[in-house]
């Protein structure tokens, strides 16, 4: 590895290999994962919440790198990477649903995001809406009905916080900001698919720097029946998510 140009991922331009496409799932143990369903699959680097992976797709580079866990450290991921020369994002992950007909298994491709993070702020103003670009989305819905999934097309609800900010109440205080009560009930009447934690931050940043992005997520809970998923559904709504980003990138390079 060639010294690090860049603060926190610990990659140089040279370890990409002219990669210009990242695989962006939140977990770094995922990160492996992905890249072992390609060729020559390689770890570049593991700081902190950040592990980097380089692999082939079709004999082209693509790089794989774990965001962390919400807004903040996902923008630090992709400016990084962008200082590297990627400029498509495809961020996977796993998620819950909250509308009723959305099943466990299910695979969501967002359209857009409800910003409810502070992270985007920082690279436009609230009336600026967080898009996915419409090729990725269009790459990735192609994907999924190429592998027969269930699959749901729309907007994603974005928050900072994994508690309050998506109204949850099993917490060690039960307590929910005034503000944040009864917020899933409105999304749901809004036609909101789900929530995860990091594509408000990443649409907004690349929307607004010419860079592509789309999002991907697999259904492992819907919150209308139960808030615990079930290990197994976890590992398969992975597993396909995995599969149907992998088949964008594909379509994508």
């Amino acid at each position: 590895m060639s010294k690090s140009e860049v603060f926190h991922l610990g990659l140089a331009k040279s370890d990409l290999a002219g990669a210009t496409l990242a695989i962006v799932p939140g977990d770094p143990a995922r990160v492996q994962r992905i890249a072992e369903k390609m060729s020559n699959a390689k770890l570049l680097a593991s700081h902190r919440e950040f592990t980097t992976y380089l692999a082939e797709l079709d004999g082209k580079p693509i790089v794989i790198c774990s965001t962390g866990i919400g807004g903040p450290s996902t923008s630090i991921a992709v400016e990084e990477l962008a200082q590297l020369g990627i400029n498509t994002f495809l961020r996977v992950g796993t998620t819950g649903a909250i509308q009723s007909h959305i099943n466990v298994g299910d695979v969501l491709v967002t359209t857009g995001s409800v910003r409810l993070d502070g992270a985007s702020l920082h690279f436009a103003p609230m009336s600026f809406p967080a898009v996915a670009d419409f090729d990725c989305t269009t790459a990735l819905v192609n994907a999924a009905k190429k592998a027969g999934k269930p699959l749901h097309i729309g907007i994603t609800a974005s928050s900072d916080t994994f508690y309050p900010g998506q109204e949850r109440y099993d917490t060690c205080s039960g307590r929910v900001l005034g503000s944040l009560q009864g917020s899933m009930k409105e999304w749901q009447a809004m036609g909101v698919m789900n929530y995860e934690m990091e594509s408000a931050t990443l649409l907004t940043m690349c929307a607004t720097q010419g860079w592509r992005a789309g999002m991907v997520a697999g259904v492992i809970v819907n919150r209308t029946q139960q808030e615990i998923p079930d290990a197994e559904a976890m590992k398969l709504a992975e597993h396909t998510a995995v599969d149907i980003v992998i088949e964008a990138a594909r379509n994508l390079l």
